[in-house]
């Protein structure tokens, strides 16, 4: 799998905004056994870092870290950074909810599928079969801290779509008509975050 992100840090150190533009590819390597001593796959994740002057495919892919999956009858988790995710849970049913934190020490995080079978298109790519994961969506219940984690995985394919809002303002201030500004429009710190889907296939 190839994917394009883009990332945006606030810094309310130095009030900096620093902007990152990177593609990914993630390689399923080989059989291992995960923790608990199951069959899990090895994931080499490898990185190419945006340069205006040079196209994707005149660089080389370098190594940027290793993950892993675990599949089970009942859940697909993921170790990103040594920490463990439950990413998806099956039978996939809409509304279905489970805590994807369940197996690490981040505190408890309801996961949910907003929506599954929907066709979609990404980043000029169609998928007849697209499933909404709703990670955590605080919109309406934080006005300091706007949290919104999200995924969509394509039937057949894998993830196709993460994004991410971790964002920090500053003073609460009002519109005109009385209601509050929005985070995303008086950021102090945090960042966005988008992974999108480019191509798969077989090396």
């Amino acid at each position: 799998m190839v994917y394009d992100v883009d990332s945006t840090v606030y810094d309310d150190f130095t009030g900096d905004t620093i902007y990152f533009k990177y593609r990914i590819k993630e390689k399923l390597a080989e059989n291992i056994t995960d923790n608990e001593g199951r069959p899990a796959i090895k994931m080499i994740r490898y990185i190419k870092q945006y340069n205006p002057n040079v196209s994707y495919d005149n660089m080389l892919w370098e190594i940027k870290d290793v993950w892993s999956y675990t599949k089970t009858a009942r859940t697909l988790e993921v170790v990103e950074e040594d920490v463990r995710f439950t990413k998806l849970i099956f039978p996939v049913v809409e509304d279905a909810t489970w805590d994807g934190n369940a197996h690490n020490t981040l505190g408890s995080r309801d996961y949910k599928y907003s929506y599954i079978n929907r066709a979609e298109t990404i980043n000029g790519t169609a998928f007849e079969n697209v499933l909404y994961v709703e990670q955590k969506d605080d919109k309406l219940k934080n006005v300091i801290h706007r949290e919104f984690y999200i995924e969509k995985y394509a039937k057949n394919v894998g993830l196709v779509y993460r994004e991410i809002k971790d964002l920090l303002s500053g003073t609460v201030t009002l519109n005109p008509n009385g209601t509050i500004v929005p985070v995303e429009n008086r950021i102090k710190s945090g960042i966005k975050y988008k992974l999108t889907y480019v191509t798969h296939g077989i090396e």
